[in-house]
């Protein structure tokens, strides 16, 4: 699996100066170059060792997720120039 994270703006009706949501959808390039063909789970903004009721990211990754969040993390904050996106990836590592 080549795995990318795929970072979107969700903005609600009313204000288009704060966006509403950041989505994280995880891809696999070795699917498809395109979106959504290439879309496999959505990263949640937390992750627990024990789920009742475990996410899809949870069931796709398995034993292997917590290091599968963070090297996805890791990739786009290298990558992310927008400052609102870095400090929600930022975030979400220190929840990690």
């Amino acid at each position: 699996m080549n795995l990318k994270l795929r970072i979107t703006k969700q903005y609600s009706s009313d204000s288009y100066i704060k966006p509403k949501h950041i989505r994280m959808s995880i891809l696999d390039l070795d699917r498809s170059p395109d979106y959504p063909v290439n879309f496999v789970c959505n990263l949640p903004k937390s992750i627990k060792v024990n789920e009742r009721t475990p996410s899809n990211f949870s069931k796709t990754f398995g034993e292997k997720k917590i290091e599968v969040a963070k090297t996805l993390l890791n990739d786009a904050l290298k990558t992310e120039d927008d400052p609102e996106i870095k400090a929600e990836i930022e975030a979400r590592l220190k929840i990690l």
